[in-house]
């Protein structure tokens, strides 16, 4: 990826997100209409979510037509692309229809596989926080500034977050066990919102199963721009999702990933 096209690509994340936020916001704290497309459990799918992809797809096709799509909502386009634009427009579904602001819009870009721009968007709060895996930053009402991952020497002083424990069934609730129990604090419920908090130094250490790729590749590159470290529970690239861990601390990563593979 050429310096100019890295830019040009920075760039169209904010114009995604711009877009996403514009077609998603007059829905927000509303009377919505709710589907179910079930086979996770609970999955709730709104107006909301299929504007947002809409809106981010109309753009793509127009900007880089060349380019690969995978969404939640509206699945996959030419996802054998050098580039491959991975979209979440709410990740939090089940927040947002609750009127909570702990949802957001993720946007990822892959290059070969890779991931390699993304952000998450919050388009109530104002907030986005974005990454291009060397470098990542904060912008929001209250200004804008680099993140950084914190120190944290082990689990014991780590705060530890994940979406809800019903993520974590058979073998995996147990593996899941073993990390909260060593953990000095464990808290559900955050969605992208704690991918992003570790990124701001405020929380050590990320475990979640069954994700999909539209739910962790945004994340990605802001992770590893602020210093931190994103892998499946086998310790390979997070790009395939499924069972994930992310630590702003290799050492805490390294802990977590031992208790989580115990026999």
């Amino acid at each position: 990826m050429t310096e100019a096209n890295d830019a040009a690509f920075g760039g169209f994340l904010n114009e995604l997100a711009d877009a996403a936020g514009s077609a998603i916001l007059p829905y927000f704290r509303t009377r919505l209409d709710i589907e179910d497309k079930g086979g996770r459990g609970y999955d709730p799918v709104t107006a909301a979510d299929r504007a947002g992809e809409a809106a981010m797809r109309a753009l793509i096709g127009a900007r880089f037509p060349e380019h690969g799509i995978l969404g939640e909502e509206y699945g996959r386009e030419r996802d054998d692309a050098e580039h491959v634009w991975v979209l979440d427009p709410i990740d939090g579904t089940r927040s947002f229809i609750s009127g909570v602001p702990t949802w957001g819009v993720l946007i990822g870009l892959m290059r070969n596989g890779h991931a390699v721009r993304g952000m998450m968007a919050q388009p109530f709060t104002g907030e986005r926080y974005s990454g291009d895996g060397a470098s990542a930053r904060y912008d929001g009402p209250d200004g804008s500034r680099a993140l950084a991952v914190r120190s944290c020497p082990d689990l014991a002083a780590a705060t530890l977050y994940a979406t809800t424990p019903d993520m974590f069934t058979g073998p995996d609730e147990a593996a899941f066990a073993r990390v909260s129990n060593a953990a000095r604090l464990t808290r559900f419920g955050a969605d992208c919102y704690a991918y992003c908090m570790l990124a701001a130094g405020l929380v050590d250490l990320v475990v979640e199963a069954k994700l999909q790729p539209y739910d962790i590749v945004a994340l990605v590159p802001l992770i590893e721009g602020a210093g931190g470290i994103v892998t499946t529970w086998d310790g390979e690239r997070p790009e395939k999702a499924g069972r994930i861990v992310a630590a702003g601390d290799r050492r805490v990563h390294a802990a977590a990933l031992e208790l989580l593979n115990k026999a």
